[in-house]
């Protein structure tokens, strides 16, 4: 017998509503939806010219970007680079990392490891590079 789930992502509960985001931001983390055990993916979406309102880096996970629809920046540490549809960016674990959406808005597919623990991840809150 076959293996597999299928979700759609458009259908998994948006988690930003709870963390006061939306409606500007998007955020729908399909990993218990899709039973994933060794990886995690997210479907997140931010309106035109918005900033998701932290930074973050892991102590262990990478994660990949990539950009579905639209496009804007991404800043990692201390660089800004713009970014478009299909562009796909690999972070390693200890590079601060933030996204904001250009004019178009921007839609981006974020894949990383299971959830590790909160001890994994650092916010920062406000961050993006001066």
């Amino acid at each position: 017998m076959a293996d597999y789930t299928i979700t759609n992502l458009e259908e998994v509960e948006d988690a930003a509503p709870a963390s006061g985001m939306a409606p500007a931001v998007s955020a729908r983390f399909a990993r218990e939806d899709l039973g994933l055990e060794r990886s995690g993916v997210s479907l997140q979406r931010l309106a035109p010219n918005v900033r998701i309102p932290f930074g973050h880096r892991h102590r262990d996970q990478e994660e990949l970007y990539v950009v579905v629809e639209g496009g804007g920046r991404i800043a990692l540490d201390d660089e800004v680079v713009d970014v478009r549809t299909w562009d796909a960016v690999r972070v390693g674990p200890e590079t601060m990392r933030c996204l904001e959406a250009g004019p178009d808005g921007i839609g981006f597919l974020a894949f990383g490891a299971p959830f590790t623990g909160a001890g994994d991840a650092e916010i920062s809150q406000g961050w993006w590079p001066s």
